[in-house]
């Protein structure tokens, strides 16, 4: 009996620490949909039909991270200017095409020279820029008036955005600084604004890639998806769920959100019992491993009807010295060798690479249900900026 009795309290101790873990890094908010959700990797693909991986790495580029000197701010940039072509050099997908980044530069510490190195690196065709945030206790009219000083600085100085044909409007994807996109946050920090996917729709944004956000308390219910958020302007997270983007679909809300993986990483283990959160984060304590590429793959993200194309948003903090070596040294190398040497045989798979725009370009071709191979789609609805040097 007393064996049992300590059995029984080793067992609810056990159950009462993996309850402990689960509130404290927010998993009962994603738990039940990655419980229920239909392992879309897995979805019947026709034999003989090539699978192709779309591959996106997004950053949140932040060269005043810690608010450092001047000097290390220059030195961060310089750091990627230098490295990242090396990096890249001889890796090409299946259309011959390099890696390519995808740098959501923060509005709030935009300095020309910055933006100007990272334009050189566009110029390459390695890199392309958007939008990242950081706002807190903002209102309508203060969020409208960063973005549309921001973008417009972008496409005025720069030439680092597209723009609309028709209107002039910069156009854009967006990452939310802490998270917090559309209020998400429980406390009511880092945002402010209830509205804010009408207002980024009507400034000119066109897709949102700030999740997964776990272990943060703003991650959705909804998860491994790519969908439509419909704005409730009196409610925060608004994006919480949404309708999946289908083929032979229309748009049914504000804004598009493609979401990176998110699960479990049952092959890390803390204590060698409970795994770690796969959230898509690559940085020196989890760097792209086989394990992991493979797992981004098998989470399959996709447009629903579309399985053969798999979405893989991948992030990073890309200026954080701590990260740095991982991100553009040998590590990273030997992720995407791993990646096209197993994903890229030309016959059961091929890889593209593409940035933050072409990915949504190509869920924009898959929901219109356009034929053949992905990477002609790159440019269908949003058209690359041209990065001219100014005069």
């Amino acid at each position: 009996m007393s064996f049992l009795l300590v059995l029984a309290g080793l067992l609810l101790a056990a159950f009462l620490v993996l309850v402990v873990f689960i509130r404290q890094r927010n998993i009962h908010v994603w738990l039940r949909a990655w419980m229920r959700q239909d392992w879309r990797a897995r979805t019947p693909v026709p034999a003989g039909t090539t699978k192709h991986v779309i591959f996106c790495f997004v950053d949140h580029y932040e060269p005043q991270w810690k608010q450092p000197s001047y000097e290390v701010e220059c030195q961060r940039v310089q750091r990627w200017v230098d490295d990242y072509p090396k990096l890249c050099a001889g890796l090409r997908d299946a259309d011959g095409r390099e890696p390519i980044h995808s740098f959501f530069y923060p509005g709030e510490e935009y300095r020309p020279e910055h933006l100007d190195k990272l334009v050189d690196i566009c110029r390459m065709g390695l890199g392309e820029i958007e939008i990242h945030l950081h706002h807190d206790k903002d209102t309508e009219a203060g969020l409208r008036e960063k973005l549309q000083s921001f973008t417009r600085t972008l496409v005025d100085r720069h030439d680092a955005l597209p723009v609309d044909a028709k209107t002039g409007q910069p156009q854009w994807a967006f990452i939310h600084g802490n998270w917090a996109l559309d209020n998400a946050h429980p406390d009511g920090v880092g945002c402010g604004v209830d509205n804010e996917l009408i207002v980024l729709r009507e400034e000119g944004c066109y897709v949102d890639y700030t999740l997964p956000a776990a272990p943060d308390p703003c991650q959705t219910s909804t998860i491994n998806s790519i969908y439509y958020a419909k704005d409730d302007p009196h409610h925060c997270k608004s994006h919480d769920t949404g309708s999946r983007v289908k083929v032979g679909g229309k748009p049914d809300g504000d804004l598009m959100l493609i979401q990176g993986p998110l699960g479990f990483m049952w092959h890390s283990r803390k204590f060698g019992l409970i795994p770690r959160i796969e959230n898509a984060d690559v940085r020196t304590s989890s760097p792209p491993t086989p394990a992991r590429i493979d797992q981004w793959i098998e989470t399959g993200v996709h447009v629903e009807g579309k399985p053969e194309w798999i979405f893989v948003k991948i992030h990073t903090h890309g200026t954080q010295e701590r990260d740095t070596d991982t991100l553009l040294g040998p590590k990273m190398r030997a992720g995407y060798e791993y990646l096209l040497g197993k994903y890229n045989d030309g016959r059961e798979w091929q890889t593209h690479f593409v940035s933050a725009r072409e990915m949504y370009n190509i869920a924009k071709a898959a929901e219109a249900g356009l034929p053949g191979a992905p990477g002609q789609y790159r440019d269908l609805v949003i058209q690359r900026p041209a990065y001219a040097p100014r005069g």
